[in-house]
């Protein structure tokens, strides 16, 4: 079996190529997807998929059907890229150069690469004419950038069980140079909001609380080499007699916090920062936002990510190391730094909002995201295609070509 994928995938490569400098090249900022959108689906229905569509969130899916209904496998890497900060960089972000085996291009690391990795794991096993058991839901995803995953939770509520198919297993395709990552401490952004009649009381109030905090964050920040807080600068308001300010802050979430917790710390803290501060109000909330998505829709986000982790042992796990291993493959497990807030996966959602046991593996680098000259070794994206596809076989697909019994 494995020989047969190791040729098809070999025969891939410059088309495999070809697909993801294009995709590199079509502009797709958060909630501005459409075009990067319907070119994946068009290569999926041309790569020969079962069904591929757009829904209602503007996600593009494609779906290869089993025999069965179940297990079924979702691979799931996001469309979106933050906004290049184009000064920083030595080249066009949307140029999609490729020099010395890397493609250079807003995106190429989180997450395109792992995006075509994952389609195109979809037709490497249809290629090998490997039989599936059950089926395989490649979704690209939009609004995970800026919307905290608003089209995964589109997908999974809604789209997948009108097409009758509830994922038992999910893979992402957010950079982990190809290890098997199994979870990430996760963030919240949270408004101190604070306002008076006396627009001196509410400047020294912002003043005293912006100190405080800033004070709290270098020391923390200091301590831990993941950024740990982040304040921002005090934006004042008057309005009708009133003066209020608002100041906006990021905090990592550990395993053992909640948005609740960091929420009555907060509170506490600012409390005893203006006690001396006379008819001054100041409320902690976390921070929501209305976001439009491309196709017009609109949702409601919350700007809260939980930390997640799957167990390492779980089956899951366990039978992903089992294939990469049987398919002569790297097997190296971990769990993604995140070494700035903000950052992070859909793992908090489908784990934590839908129970759906969830792993990471793609091509890119962790340390290339978010960052001028983000790059993708093509390398890498070939040896994921293969990854993924042995995997994918490995949890949902028929034994072939001398397997036993006991390897279903």
């Amino acid at each position: 079996m494995y020989w047969i994928m190791k040729a098809k995938n070999e025969a891939m490569k410059d088309e495999v190529k070809d697909f993801t400098q294009e995709l590199v090249r079509i502009t797709s900022i958060s909630l501005d997807e459409k075009k990067a959108a319907e070119f994946i689906c068009g290569k999926m229905k041309e790569l020969g998929y079962d069904d591929s569509f757009i829904d209602d969130a503007g996600n593009a899916v494609g779906v290869i059907r089993g025999r069965e209904s179940e297990p079924a496998v979702m691979l799931n890497s996001h469309i979106d890229t933050i906004a290049p900060d184009e000064e920083k960089w030595s080249m066009s972000p949307f140029r999609g150069i490729i020099e010395n085996g890397k493609l250079f291009g807003a995106g190429a690391s989180d997450c395109k690469g792992g995006l075509a990795a994952q389609i195109y794991a979809g037709a490497l096993l249809k290629r090998s004419l490997l039989p599936m058991r059950g089926h395989l839901v490649v979704a690209a995803t939009v609004a995970e950038e800026n919307g905290c995953s608003v089209g995964l939770k589109k997908l999974v509520s809604s789209t997948l069980p009108s097409i009758g198919i509830k994922a038992d297993y999910a893979i992402l395709g957010e950079p982990t140079g190809n290890g098997l990552y199994y979870g990430h401490d996760g963030w919240v952004e949270l408004n101190i909001h604070i306002e008076g009649v006396n627009p001196f009381h509410v400047s020294d109030a912002a003043r005293n609380i912006n100190t405080d905090l800033s004070l709290v964050s270098t020391i923390r920040n200091t301590m831990n080499t993941p950024e740990e807080m982040n304040i921002g600068h005090p934006v004042f308001n008057d309005d009708s007699g009133f003066r209020s300010a608002d100041m906006r802050i990021s905090k990592r979430l550990s395993s053992a916090e909640s948005p609740e917790g960091v929420v009555s710390w907060l509170n506490h803290e600012v409390a005893v920062l203006t006690q001396n501060e006379k008819n001054v109000a100041v409320e902690v909330a976390v921070i929501s936002e209305n976001q439009k998505m491309y196709n017009g829709s609109r949702s409601v986000v919350k700007r809260v990510a939980n930390s997640w982790q799957t167990d390492p042992y779980s089956p899951l796990m366990q039978r992903a190391r089992q294939s990469l291993s049987a398919a002569e493959c790297e097997v190296r497990t971990g769990k993604w730094t995140l070494g700035k807030l903000g950052m992070g996966t859909a793992g908090s959602v489908l784990l934590n909002e839908y129970k759906i046991p969830v792993i990471g593996y793609g091509p890119g680098s962790e340390d290339c995201a978010h960052c001028a000259d983000e790059y993708v070794v093509l390398d890498r994206i070939y040896e994921s295609i293969y990854g993924t596809a042995s995997i994918v076989h490995g949890l949902a697909g028929i034994p072939v070509c001398g397997w036993t019994s006991d390897e279903i």
